[in-house]
């Protein structure tokens, strides 16, 4: 009974340690380009006089006017949230996909579940990391949004809708595509193909992710970004934020940022699998 129960701590432990490992390799490799995805996404149509003229531009401007840290702006967010919450989630997922191994949800669904439950904290992270990136300190910036409109829906909760709908499509659909499709794929007793199978089923499943969530991550930008004129809210919830970028600036204005949100999730979400795989079994071979 004791060493089955070490055994179970030790395989808890070894999944909590791997997915914060990759939570973190992910975010330290692929923030420049969210920073990039988020300056695309509060543009407000071609009226808005910073509006970047391409991906090039938009790099070269962050580069001249705020020099290397500002690819890095509103880094410290996601570390301290997306850390713990990725190795919490990869556990939880594990767990999980034994309990509910007698059913027939999908790895997508027993994911979509999963991620429904921590949706909330993550919701808060998500407004101070988006208004960080257009301004100079997380904590100040924190304090701000206590200070002016406290921890409701108009607060720390603001865009929980939005947020809610990116993070629930972008995981149903990760973690179905990859497991269900890596599992269909024969496995290579080459170790560079075997990399290369993983990599590039985690590239194709961050990248389909990120095309049918995008809509909603451009609302939650919306919503949790600077508003257009200061002390009046033009974007108020989710679905209000899609249907107004609609009308004012068109169908394309919803998938604003999708070029560096994929080259952002595509390798993004190929790394964080392989990262996790991998510190996975180097954790149960010597630990």
């Amino acid at each position: 009974m004791a060493s089955k129960k070490q055994s179970l701590l030790r395989e808890a432990s070894h999944q909590i340690i791997a997915g914060g490992s990759a939570g973190l390799v992910e975010i330290c490799l692929m923030h420049p380009l969210d920073v990039v995805k988020t300056r695309f996404q509060i543009q407000r149509g071609k009226a808005d006089p910073n509006n970047y003229k391409g991906l090039g531009d938009c790099f070269r401007t962050i580069f001249r006017t705020e020099g290397v840290y500002g690819f890095y702006k509103g880094i410290l967010p996601p570390i301290l949230a997306e850390t713990p919450k990725r190795a919490v989630k990869f556990f939880t997922f594990e767990q999980y996909k034994k309990l509910l191994s007698f059913t027939l949800l999908s790895p997508g669904m027993v994911s979509h579940l999963i991620q429904a439950r921590y949706m909330h904290t993550h919701t808060v992270i998500d407004i101070i990391h988006t208004i960080t990136f257009t301004q100079p300190s997380t904590f100040a910036q924190a304090r701000t949004i206590i200070n002016t409109d406290g921890f409701g829906l108009r607060g720390l909760n603001k865009g929980l809708t939005s947020t809610l709908g990116r993070h629930g499509v972008f995981n149903m659909i990760y973690f179905g595509f990859y497991f269900n499709v890596k599992d269909a794929i024969p496995a290579s007793q080459d170790p560079r193909l075997e990399f290369m199978r993983k990599f590039a089923i985690g590239l194709v499943s961050g990248t389909v992710s990120s095309c049918v969530n995008i809509p909603f991550d451009v609302a939650k930008s919306r919503i949790q970004g600077p508003q257009p004129v200061p002390g009046e809210i033009k974007y108020r919830s989710c679905f209000q934020t899609m249907a107004l970028v609609y009308r004012e600036e068109g169908y394309l204005a919803l998938y604003k940022g999708l070029i560096p949100k994929i080259m952002r999730l595509g390798p993004g979400g190929a790394v964080m699998l392989l990262v996790y795989e991998y510190v996975s079994d180097w954790l149960q071979k010597n630990w």
